[in-house]
């Protein structure tokens, strides 16, 4: 049994996981913004130290939703990358660029986990008031 070989369908593959991914980080941002936006006019209009927190924990959640889309679309294009080095023949360069692609892709995957868990914590702090 020979080494696997690297094809052109490998690598798009990923295109449709990937694209759907950044859909999900895109509308998990979109969220995201239009809560901070509100929250930031609550405050302004009466400050209180829980909005406040609120508004931090939020602005953290966006930096790692920005991460994930980095390391997302960067993966994409390196997917895109070994397509084409495929194409021409550079299977070696090509096998390099899709090992980096899929790194890339874990990272941004790992940082999606991390986003959900400080998103579970908040709301369970949030829901400790009804208890």
């Amino acid at each position: 049994m020979g080494t696997p070989e690297l094809n052109l369908t490998t690598p798009a593959l990923l295109f449709s996981a990937i694209s759907l991914l950044l859909l999900a980080y895109t509308n998990r941002f979109l969220a995201l913004a239009a809560l901070v936006r509100n929250l930031y006019s609550e405050y302004k209009q009466k400050p209180d130290e829980i909005i406040f927190g609120q508004i931090k924990n939020l602005k953290i959640r966006l930096n790692l939703i920005r991460n994930m889309q980095i390391y997302g679309i960067i993966s994409l294009l390196l997917c895109v990358l070994c397509t084409f080095l495929i194409y021409v023949n550079w299977y070696h360069l090509a096998e390099i660029i899709f090992g980096v692609a899929l790194i890339l892709l874990i990272i941004s995957l790992a940082l999606s986990v991390r986003e959900i868990q400080i998103s579970v914590k908040a709301l369970n702090l949030q829901l400790k008031d009804l208890e």
